[in-house]
C-alpha cells in the first residue's frame, strides 16, 4: 500500500465525505458553484478510455472472499479446468490472481488458459482472446474479472466466433447483476453466474441523488462529466464528448429524463468513508488528547499508522450490518449469486441462485445452462477413466491425464496404478479385483474323451471276446501252434492298452496319477515284449537252423514267459524308481490355458506328470517296438505259414507309422491352449490304435478260423525241427530270385501247415 501522510488523506476525505453526503452542509449550498466554470482542467483525476465510471473496481482490487467464492463455486459444479480472463490493471490482474492461489490451495483445479486484456482494446484483441480460449476446448468455464466495456467485448468475440452457448461465464462483482454489460448479448450471456456483495439499498439515497442538479452539486469535480454521459449532451464546446452535439440545458433531471437505479456499492462507500472517520476519530483521540484540530503529532503521522486505526475499526454500517475488518484489511465476504437465466417469457434475467457468507450455498436444482442443458455442464480437461482404466497424468497438468485400460491379468489397483493378479487368478470382468481362475479337466461328455473312449470300449470288448475264445479253445491247433502262453500275456498287454484311456481321462487324484504312472508305458512294455520275444525265437531258429540242425536255446515256453518277464520287469524298476523319486501328485497348471484373454483362462487339474516323463514312461516301451520292427524285418523271408512272422511285421509296420504320427503331435500341441485334450486324445487314440493292429492282425484271422471254419483247426503230421531247417533254407535260397515267383515267395510242401511244427507248441 503507498503511505501517504495524514495531509495527503485530507482531499480524499473531503471528496468523499461530500460525494457521499452531498453539498449541503448546515443547509447551505456552495456558493463557488457556478456552470460556465466547470472544465475538464479540474483537479479530478483522470480516467484513461472513458473508464472513469468503474473507478472504485478499476483502482480498488476485489477482495480474497470473492475469489474464494469463485473457488468454491467451481468445486460445487464439479469443474476442474478453467481458463481466466482479467482485465489489464490492478482489479483484473489482482483478482485473477487471488483466484489462481486459492485454486492451487484448493486442489483439483487447473488454469487452461490465462488471458489478459490490455488497455484500449481493438476488435481483434477480443477474437483472439477468443481463439486462445478455443484452444483448449475442453475448458469451458471462464472466470472473468474485467470492466464492463472488456465484458462485452468478450461476449461480442464469442458471438463472432459463433460459440454462443459454448462458454460458461462466471463473472466478478464488475459484471454482478448490471444489464449493461450483457446489452444485445444476452444470448451469449445465459447461465453466467456472477457474484455480487450483498447489499441494500440506502434509505434516503435516491431521494438525494434524483434530486442533484448542475446547480446544487458544484462541488463534485466529476459531477458535469457524469452529467453529459447520463443525458447525453454536451455542456461545453470543449467537452470531450464527441458522439453527440445536442447541448446539455441543465433542466434534464435524473431518474425523469434518465434511467436510475441505486448503484449496488453505496453501502459500501458510505461505510468505507465512515471507517474512515471512525480511524480518525480514534486516531485523533490518541495521538492528541485535549487538543482540538490537527496538533504536531497527528501531522506528522505516516499512513501506515492510519491504516491500523482502519483495520482495528467496528461499528454497524449504513445496512445495520457490522463492519469489522480481518488481519488482510478485509472486510467479511458476503455476496449474493446470479445466474442470467432464460424466463418463462423467453426474457433473459438475472435470478439469486444462492449466497456465499464465510462458505458456499448454491442451489444447484435452481440452476440452467445454455441450449437447454439439464445436467451440468462439464470443464474438465480429461473425462473420469471408465473401470478398469487407469489415469496417466499429463506432466505440469495434474487435472489432465490420459487413461489406460489395466491390459492382460492386470486389474485397477488405485486412479493411476495397475497391478498383476496373482498367478491363481484373473481380473473381474470390470477389472477393480482380482477372482479365482476356474479349474477344468478333461470331462467324460468332451468329444475329446469320447471318440477315445468308443474306441477303447471295442477294444476291450474284443480283446475280452478273443480271449475267451482262446480259453474255449484252448488245446485246439491254432491256439497250440500260436504259442498259448505268450498269446494269454500279449493279449493281456493289449487289454492294458485299451485300459489306460479311462485312467487318462478320469478326474486326477494321488490313486489315478499312481495308476497313470503304473499302466501309461506297462501295456504297450508287456505287448511289445511278448512280439519282440516272439520274433526273436523265430530269428534264432531259422538262423541257426542255416548252420546246425541243433535247436536254438531258450525257445521253449518257460523261457519265453521267462524271457517276456525280465523284459517287463525292466518297466516296472523304472516307475519304482520314478515312485521313490517323485511321489504322485496332483497339480493345477495355470501357464496351460493362460490365454491372452483372461476371460478365457483356465486352471487345468492335473496329475504331476511332464510331457518328458510320459514319452520317459512310453520310451522302454518304443524300444521294443523298434527292436521288434527289426527282427519282424530280418524275419521277413520267413515263410509266412511259419509262427505269425509276416503277421508280426505288418503289425510293428503299422505301428511305427501310428507313432511316428503321434510323436510331432503330441509335442508340436505343447503351447495349444487345447494342449491338455489334444495330447490326452492323441495318446488314448495311438495306444487305441496299437492295441487294435495287433489284435486285428495277430489274433482275428485265428479266431475266424476257430469260429467259422473249425474245419481247419485240425492235427496235421508234425514235422522234426530238421524239416524246418530244410524248409528255412530252401525259403532262403528260393527268395534270392523273385523274378521266378510271385512276392518273392516259394509253396513247398514242407510249409503248408504251421500246425505241425514242433516248436509251435
Amino acid at each position: 500500500m503507498i503511505l501517504l501522510k495524514i495531509k495527503e488523506f485530507r482531499p480524499f476525505l473531503t471528496l468523499s465525505v461530500r460525494l457521499i453526503l452531498g453539498p449541503e452542509e448546515d443547509g447551505v449550498l456552495d456558493p463557488d458553484y457556478s456552470i460556465p466554470q466547470i472544465s475538464y482542467a479540474s483537479t479530478a483525476p483522470e480516467l484513461s478510455d472513458d473508464r472513469r465510471y468503474d473507478f472504485f473496481s478499476r483502482v480498488v482490487p476485489p477482495d480474497s472472499f470473492q475469489a474464494q467464492a469463485m473457488v468454491d463455486i467451481i468445486l460445487a459444479l464439479n469443474w476442474t479446468y478453467v481458463s481466466t480472463i482479467a482485465s489489464e490493471g490492478s482489479y483484473g490482474e489482482k483478482g485473477v490472481e487471488a483466484f489462481t492461489q486459492l485454486s492451487k490451495e484448493a486442489g483439483g483445479i487447473c488454469i487452461a488458459q490465462s488471458v489478459k486484456i490490455p488497455h484500449n482494446p481493438k476488435l481483434e484483441d477480443y477474437d483472439k482472446t477468443i481463439q486462445q480460449l478455443l484452444e483448449t476446448q475442453h475448458s469451458r468455464a471462464v472466470i472473468i474479472f474485467a470492466s464492463e466495456e472488456d465484458i462485452r467485448g468478450v461476449l461480442n468475440a464469442t458471438k463472432r466466433a459463433n460459440q454462443v452457448g459454448h462458454f460458461l461465464w462466471i463473472g466478478s462483482d464488475s459484471w454482478g447483476s448490471k444489464s449493461s454489460p450483457i446489452n444485445q448479448f444476452e444470448d451469449v450471456a445465459v447461465g453466467a453466474i456472477t457474484i455480487l456483495p450483498k447489499r441494500s439499498s440506502i434509505k434516503g439515497f435516491d431521494e438525494y441523488f434524483t434530486a442533484l442538479t448542475l446547480e446544487n452539486n458544484r462541488r463534485n469535480v466529476w459531477f458535469a462529466e457524469f452529467w453529459e454521459e447520463n443525458f447525453n449532451c454536451k455542456l461545453l464546446s470543449a467537452s470531450k464528448k464527441e458522439d453527440t452535439s445536442r447541448k446539455c440545458t441543465g433542466q434534464e433531471r435524473i431518474g425523469i429524463d434518465s434511467k436510475y437505479e441505486q448503484e449496488g456499492k453505496v453501502q459500501f462507500v458510505i461505510d468505507a468513508v465512515y471507517a474512515m472517520a471512525h480511524a480518525l476519530h480514534k486516531m485523533h483521540r490518541d495521538l492528541c488528547p485535549d487538543h482540538p484540530g490537527v496538533c504536531p503529532r497527528l501531522e506528522a503521522a505516516e499512513g501506515k499508522t492510519l491504516l491500523s486505526y482502519i483495520r482495528n475499526t467496528s461499528f454497524n454500517g449504513s445496512a445495520g450490518t457490522s463492519v469489522v475488518f480481518n488481519k488482510n484489511g478485509d472486510a467479511p465476504g458476503r455476496y449474493d449469486l446470479f445466474q442470467f437465466q432464460m424466463t418463462n417469457s423467453s426474457t433473459p434475467e438475472y435470478k439469486v441462485v444462492g449466497q456465499w457468507v464465510e462458505n458456499l450455498q448454491l442451489r444447484l436444482e435452481e440452476l440452467q445452462w445454455p441450449d437447454g442443458e439439464q445436467e451440468v455442464p462439464i470443464s474438465v480437461c480429461s473425462l473420469p477413466c471408465k473401470t478398469g482404466e487407469r489415469k496417466k497424468k499429463v506432466k505440469g497438468m495434474p487435472c489432465c491425464w490420459h487413461c489406460e485400460l489395466c491390459d492382460g491379468y492386470q486389474y485397477q489397483y488405485d486412479e493411476t496404478s495397475c497391478r498383476l493378479c496373482a498367478y491363481d487368478m484373473r481380473p473381474d470382468s470390470n477389472r477393480t479385483s482380482c477372482q479365482p481362475i476356474p479349474i477344468v479337466k478333461l470331462e467324460w461328455h468332451s468329444p475329446w474323451a469320447i471318440i477315445p473312449v468308443f474306441l477303447a470300449m471295442l477294444g476291450i470288448i474284443a480283446t475280452i471276446f478273443v480271449m475267451a475264445t482262446f480259453i474255449r479253445y484252448n488245446d485246439t491247433p491254432i491256439v497250440r501252434a500260436s504259442g498259448r502262453e505268450l498269446s494269454y500275456v500279449l493279449l493281456t498287454g493289449i487289454f492294458l492298452c485299451y485300459i489306460i484311456t479311462f485312467l487318462m481321462i478320469a478326474k486326477p487324484d494321488v490313486a489315478v496319477c499312481a495308476f497313470r504312472r503304473i499302466f501309461l508305458g506297462l501295456g504297450m512294455c508287456i505287448s511289445y515284449a511278448a512280439l519282440l520275444t516272439k520274433t526273436n525265437r523265430i530269428y534264432r531258429i531259422f538262423e541257426q537252423g542255416k548252420q546246425t540242425v541243433t535247436a536254438p536255446r531258450f525257445i521253449s515256453p518257460t523261457s519265453q514267459i521267462a524271457i517276456t518277464s525280465s523284459l517287463i520287469c525292466v518297466q516296472l524298476l523304472g516307475v519304482l524308481v520314478w515312485f521313490a523319486v517323485d511321489p504322485p501328485n496332483t497339480i493345477i497348471d495355470y501357464d496351460e490355458q493362460k490365454t491372452i484373454n483372461p476371460r478365457l483362462a483356465r486352471g487345468v487339474l492335473k496329475c504331476d506328470i511332464t510331457d518328458l516323463q510320459i514319452i520317459c514312461s512310453l520310451g522302454y516301451s518304443i524300444l521294443l517296438m523298434v527292436t521288434c520292427t527289426i527282427y519282424a524285418i530280418k524275419t521277413r523271408d520267413v515263410p509266412e505259414d511259419f509262427n505269425e512272422a509276416k503277421p508280426i511285421g505288418f503289425t510293428m509296420y503299422t505301428t511305427c507309422i501310428v507313432w511316428l504320427a503321434f510323436i510331432p503331435i503330441f509335442f508340436g500341441t505343447a503351447q495349444s491352449a487345447e494342449k491338455l485334450y489334444i495330447q490326452t486324445t492323441t495318446l488314448t487314440i495311438s495306444m487305441n490304435l496299437s492295441a487294435s493292429v495287433a489284435l486285428g492282425m495277430l489274433y482275428m484271422p485265428k479266431v475266424y478260423i476257430i469260429i467259422f471254419h473249425p474245419e481247419m483247426n485240425v492235427q496235421k503230421r508234425k514235422r522234426s525241427f530238421k524239416a524246418v531247417v530244410t524248409a528255412a533254407t530252401m525259403s532262403s535260397r528260393l527268395s534270392q530270385k523273385p523274378n521266378e515267383r510271385p512276392n518273392g515267395e516259394a509253396k513247398t510242401e514242407l510249409c503248408e501247415n504251421p500246425a505241425a511244427d514242433p516248436m509251435s507248441k
